[in-house]
């Protein structure tokens, strides 16, 4: 299987709703449009930041089709999907490959605590749902209270032709190393999957990292990557330095607000996150405004002020 494309910055798009919760086509093309333009490499449709979790099964399926419409092809669009049970991730993957995603990206199963053979029998079955259509696991600990471990996706490397990386979001460089260490002779593509560590994770070998920050600053991000496969070590670690302090703001409001908040900020026009969530305001919003300002780095987003 040709895995090539899988690499470099790849950005969990927002997700803008109207006043009825619908998905704004018109807000969500002119976001993918503005996120190509910024140099990524790849767009990964309803992730975290995405709001997955909110979105009924069929705006799903039309937001991914509007993406995918949208995208033209310029980039590989992936679906996430981050569903408890087993026959519900396999309907969405499929619907995902019947969609024209480029692949899959699947969640450990949330509120539940499954044992590592349930878990590999789960992955197994999506990936065996979607022959020869990429897929990679999405290990998010601070979301499901549970982390995937590297015996497992080991084994699911080796066993399963199709699941070909995955996303660590354990913010663990140790562990994040260890997935990495353990499938390094197989075809499996790792990512880093905290924006505060791409250029840690590029150093111990990752193929790209999957940043929310990539929404608002396309350039500012994708230079982390881009100096550091051209060999500038020094300016990509000086681009993760430049992007800290703002991505540490957005930590203080609540999850996933602080995404859209920001975007809102530098001009985006993403609008509000789904109930029970709300807008952040008053200084919240000023310390990101002073975090960009300070990082000099609205002119290299591109986006207005």
């Amino acid at each position: 299987m040709d895995t090539s494309f899988i690499k470099g910055i790849v950005v969990p798009i927002l997700t803008p709703i109207d006043q009825d919760e619908k998905i704004d086509e018109g807000r969500i093309r002119r976001q993918v449009n503005h996120v190509i333009e910024g140099g990524v490499h790849g767009i990964l449709a309803f992730g975290s930041n995405g709001e997955f979790y909110m979105v009924d099964d069929d705006e799903t399926g039309r937001g991914l089709k509007i993406i995918v419409d949208e995208a033209r092809g310029r980039l590989p669009v992936f679906l996430g999907i981050g569903a408890i049970r087993t026959r519900k991730c396999v309907q969405v993957a499929q619907m995902g490959k019947n969609s024209g995603a480029s692949g899959i990206s699947v969640l450990q199963p949330m509120f539940l605590k499954p044992d590592e053979t349930e878990l590999y029998e789960h992955f197994k079955a999506i990936a065996a749902s979607v022959p020869g259509f990429p897929m990679l696991l999405y290990n998010n600990p601070g979301r499901t209270a549970y982390t995937l471990s590297a015996d497992l996706v080991e084994r699911l490397a080796a066993d399963c032709d199709n699941i070909v990386g995955m996303k660590d979001s354990s913010g663990d460089m140790t562990q994040t190393m260890e997935f990495m260490r353990r499938t390094r002779g197989m075809d499996f593509k790792v990512f880093g999957g905290k924006d505060t560590l791409i250029f840690a994770a590029l150093v111990h070998g990752a193929a790209g990292a999957v940043a929310t920050t990539a929404n608002m600053f396309p350039r500012l991000v994708c230079s982390i990557y881009e100096k550091f496969v051209s060999g500038d070590l020094a300016g990509s670690l000086e681009e993760q330095y430049r992007l800290m302090p703002i991505r540490l703001t957005m930590d203080k409001a609540s999850f996933p607000v602080g995404t859209k908040d920001l975007a809102n900020v530098m001009g985006l026009d993403m609008g509000v996150p789904y109930r029970p969530n709300l807008p952040t305001g008053g200084s919240v919003l000023k310390m990101m405004r002073d975090a960009v300002a300070q990082a000099g780095v609205a002119e290299i987003s591109g986006c207005p002020g």
